[in-house]
């Protein structure tokens, strides 16, 4: 039987689990070395006994026998179709989900180091290394949509990664949320990616990645012992990152808007994923108080064919946590704005996000629901949805 089993729902936001050599088969040769020496450092090398007995619980047969019934009780890589493409149209059958946006999680926060750093070979080899993994691992089922990440350190290879992504048939282009060292993310040589993906019917996304780049890491030295994350580890969020998490989505956003990048690209979409949503309707407000503000005075507000929050509900999505109450942020911003997701298998997206997520919309109209849970994914993917690629 579907976990959700009572209406029609797309799933925003999945992941899949990389392994240790998850890269190696599709790595450029002269680069594929350095590619794993990353891959090996950052997560896999301290630990890699524990990490292989994992794996190899899912060749144990009496293990598989209870993946039914321990199907959202089991998360990251314990959890059917983590890494294992052959189990992944079973885990969206138990989910009962029409289709899954999927997204790369020991790449994105790798990619998300080097974009700030100086090997730019190293940041495009490894990004053509997880966008090639993303639609290989999506090939086996229409219904997931390849997620292919396009760096935006390098004004001249950032268009190329884009093109490449988008011929391999990528269903969606992961920009950083971060703003890129030496240019704006609204940066007009960047129009050249705005238009192959408006040209091509697939949208733009924001996605969470690494901790430590929402507050500075100083953050963390504050005298008293260490807070562990829910992995019982420290590589993720804790509360105090977790307030500051908004930040990052905003300042992208304001840039592509008062810059004017959704005015130019009218049917470019903007998907903000696993970012929270809590902060949309102060969001909104803000920028109707920027534009009367700074209207009269800054020539590019002046050219906005829309008022800058009205670009906002026009172009922009947001998945909230399940831990936000939905239903406040729907009626305080626009029922055509927020989307659900699962965060299938990560942990946080927690053993019941479709239970929670109702409970917090309970009141809402059918038309509002229907939205929420279907209606804004599909106008946020366009052409990339099933039976388009």
């Amino acid at each position: 039987m579907p976990y959700i089993e009572d209406r029609i729902v797309h799933d925003a936001d999945a992941h899949i689990m990389e392994t240790p050599d998850w890269l190696k088969p599709f790595s450029d040769p002269d680069m594929r070395d350095a590619i794993q020496v990353e891959f090996d450092k950052v997560f896999f090398g301290p630990r890699n006994d524990a990490f292989q007995a994992v794996l190899e619980r899912h060749e144990d047969a009496a293990f598989r026998a209870d993946e039914e019934t321990e199907f959202m009780a089991r998360k990251n890589h314990l959890a059917m179709g983590a890494f294992r493409k052959q189990d992944r149209s079973r885990a969206v059958d138990l989910l009962g989900v029409q289709n899954q946006l999927i997204f790369p999680t020991t790449s994105n926060v790798l990619l998300e180091s080097l974009e700030h750093g100086d090997n730019i070979d190293l940041l495009y080899a490894m990004a053509r290394a997880s966008n090639r993994a993303q639609i290989d691992f999506c090939a086996v089922d229409k219904r997931l949509l390849p997620v292919c990440n396009v760096p935006l350190a390098d004004l001249d290879n950032a268009p190329i990664a884009a093109a490449e992504a988008i011929r391999m048939g990528a269903a969606a282009l992961l920009i950083p949320w971060a703003c890129p060292r030496r240019h704006a993310t609204s940066h007009v040589q960047l129009d050249q990616i705005w238009a192959q993906a408006q040209e091509a019917g697939i949208p733009i996304l924001f996605h969470v990645g690494a901790a430590d780049f929402v507050l500075p890491r100083a953050h963390a030295v504050n005298g008293l012992p260490a807070t562990p994350d829910f992995h019982g580890g420290d590589e993720n969020f804790r509360s105090i990152s977790y307030m500051a998490i908004p930040t990052g989505p905003q300042q992208a956003l304001s840039m592509l808007i008062l810059d004017g990048v959704l005015d130019r690209f009218p049917k470019l979409m903007i998907g903000v994923i696993e970012l929270g949503a809590v902060w949309v309707p102060g969001y909104i407000r803000q920028l109707a108080a920027a534009m009367e503000a700074f209207g009269r005075h800054e020539e590019r507000l002046r050219k906005l064919v829309l008022r800058p929050e009205e670009y906002v509900t026009r172009q922009v999505r947001v998945t909230p946590y399940p831990t936000e109450d939905a239903g406040w942020i729907i009626e305080n911003s626009s029922p055509d704005i927020c989307m659900f997701s699962s965060d299938f298998p990560h942990v946080e997206g927690g053993r019941n996000p479709y239970g929670r997520f109702k409970k917090t919309t309970e009141g809402l109209p059918e038309e509002v629901l229907d939205k929420f849970y279907r209606a804004n994914f599909e106008s946020l993917m366009g052409t990339a949805m099933t039976g388009a690629r």
